[in-house]
């Protein structure tokens, strides 16, 4: 099948297009039936960092695949979600809650089929809430009747995971917090807790190394080697349990060899480009694993269980 070209400009800014320069001559199989690759890019930095930061990787791919490969920014986590589900986009990398909400919609869509390996040899991370370092809130209690920046409603760290651990320690989240809100992506929360909106906020982090030093990796590492923060004004005051790193997914729909040449290659860019996996890995780990759709399912679970909690309020 020819991949649709289609495009929900509504969503994404780029447009779609392919490169007549690419060499079209490759000898796989799938390339009677593939002529571009189309990554969605999540949010949670500005777009121009996001395209900047990627663009090794789809150098990378492009080379070896022999196909134009374009990015597809999206302002929230949900641009991401609705182009794989309507087909729009053939490749991401997400978040675990992101993934879990495209299977509950629809579970013939995508699959997982790598994450990140940490440097403890887990492949997991935090969930991290943050305040201000001059801020008199040291713990998860010190929060009572204290306001907090949800990242995203489709985030695994900046609100599902929380939720969930909070809600296993007893406490009504709407009768807890003075207030709470969407901030838009982890790098806006943050800012805003800077600026005194929130009293804290949460993000993710990898849980390895020093809090002071943002940890291996995460955003407030990512904004801290960015310029965009300083870690002396960030104080860690809680982390969740591990929570296993989000998936590069792909449409279950593309050839099976095409799938396998995609794993193969990014397997591989650890050893090929160490400088652009820790781009688009956001630190230091230690190279992509392979996963599949057994590993999110407690996420999946959280997920259905939050959704029900809501609309039972």
């Amino acid at each position: 099948m020819l991949i649709r070209i289609t495009f929900l400009l509504s969503i994404f800014i780029f447009p779609l297009f392919v490169n007549s320069s690419i060499n079209p001559e490759v000898d796989q199989k799938w390339k009677n039936e593939i002529n571009i690759l189309r990554i969605g890019l999540l949010g949670g930095e500005n777009e121009a960092d996001r395209v900047k930061n990627y663009e090794c990787w789809r150098l990378y791919l492009e080379d070896n695949l022999k196909i134009p490969v374009k990015f597809f920014p999206a302002s929230d986590y949900a641009g991401v979600i609705h182009g794989l589900l309507g087909g729009f986009l053939d490749y991401a990398s997400i978040g675990a809650s992101g993934y879990a909400a495209i299977v509950i919609e629809n579970p013939d869509i995508i699959e997982p089929i790598l994450t990140v390996k940490e440097n403890d040899g887990s492949i997991g991370y935090k969930a991290a809430m943050y305040v201000k370092k001059e801020s008199r809130i040291f713990s998860l209690e010190d929060m009572k009747e204290k306001s907090i920046a949800w990242s995203d409603p489709n985030s695994t760290s900046g609100f599902l995971v929380p939720n969930h651990e909070f809600i296993k320690k007893g406490i009504i989240i709407d009768e807890f917090f003075s207030f709470t809100g969407f901030a838009g992506g982890h790098e806006q929360a943050v800012i805003a807790v800077l600026n005194n909106q929130y009293d804290a906020g949460v993000t993710w982090v990898s849980g390895i190394g020093e809090a002071s030093d943002g940890y291996t990796r995460g955003v407030l590492k990512n904004m801290s080697n960015k310029g965009l923060i300083d870690l002396n004004e960030i104080r860690v005051i809680w982390l969740s349990d591990i929570i296993i790193n989000g998936p590069h997914v792909i449409q279950k729909s593309l050839p099976k060899d095409f799938k396998s040449e995609i794993t193969r290659l990014n397997l591989a860019l650890y050893e090929k480009n160490l400088s652009c996996y820790n781009q688009i890995t956001n630190g230091d780990s230690l190279g992509f694993v392979e996963v599949d759709e057994s590993d999110y399912q407690n996420i999946i679970m959280m997920r259905k269980n939050i959704k029900n909690q809501r609309r039972a309020r």
